[in-house]
């Protein structure tokens, strides 16, 4: 096979993964963009968090072009991979450390909170989920079913995100996350969880700001920065909905 060849071969792959997520996931989307919107008619706010490459969800819908401004990342770098790639790992599977950050955050019961993790076992995670239902919080979990109900849980609740939040969306990446074989490579290779999950954060968005505009309410969305007037305009939004987190 030429490498042409082999480039198609995984852009098809892609794509056949992307059909299944359309094909299964636009119900729990479409329940997950009620319960934002909900939050949003509260005055609360979207959370969004992920830890190692699933932080990027969380980048992918905060602050940028398009993005609808009730979005608040929470991202904090001991959980990403460009300091020391294993601390995320370690951390990951920390007790308390998820609470402390809810609880910096002040999430409380207007609010809604999408957990993304492929396998959704870890202790960080799966506690997320667990003290955000307890803040009263409404949990959106965004993992990948085929991992995740292949393996046991880290959490000592022997629970995993699906089995605590609202709502359940599945990226549908298979377990392992890495599973294009290419001949004469001896593992899995093109993982699609992140390529699925931020098509996924997207069309929540997309799904909120269709409801906040059908309800008449107002529809706080940033322009791009590279794009001349947007400053000003962004400047308005950020002073409304973020205060000091501008």
């Amino acid at each position: 096979m030429q490498t042409k060849e082999e480039i198609v071969r995984y852009l098809n792959y892609l794509t056949d993964t992307w059909k299944t997520v359309v094909e299964n996931e636009v119900e729990p989307i479409e329940k997950a963009a009620d319960l934002i919107f909900q939050s949003c008619q509260q005055g609360g706010r979207f959370y969004v968090f992920g830890s190692g490459h699933s932080h990027m969800v969380a980048e992918e819908i905060y602050i940028r072009a398009g993005g609808l401004a009730y979005v608040k990342g929470m991202l904090p770098p001991e959980l990403m991979l460009h300091e020391m790639p294993n601390k995320s790992t370690y951390l990951e599977r920390l007790d308390g450390y998820a609470k402390s950050m809810l609880n910096l955050y002040k999430v409380d019961d207007k609010d809604t909170l999408m957990v993304v993790s492929n396998s959704g076992r870890n202790n960080v995670p799966v506690e997320m989920c667990l003290e955000a239902k307890k803040l009263g919080a409404s949990v959106v979990a965004l993992t990948s079913m085929d991992h995740s109900t292949n393996v046991s849980s880290r959490h000592a609740s022997n629970k995993k995100m699906y089995d605590i939040a609202d709502v359940t969306i599945d990226n549908h990446a298979p377990k392992g996350d890495a599973a294009y074989m290419m001949e004469g490579v001896h593992t899995g290779l093109g993982p699609t969880s992140d390529f699925t999950s931020i098509g996924i954060a997207q069309a929540i968005i997309i799904g909120v700001i269709h409801k906040l505009k059908e309800a008449g309410l107002e529809v706080p969305v940033f322009k791009s920065s590279n794009v001349d007037g947007a400053d000003k305009y962004n400047d308005k939004i950020f002073d409304t909905y973020y205060g000091y987190w501008k």
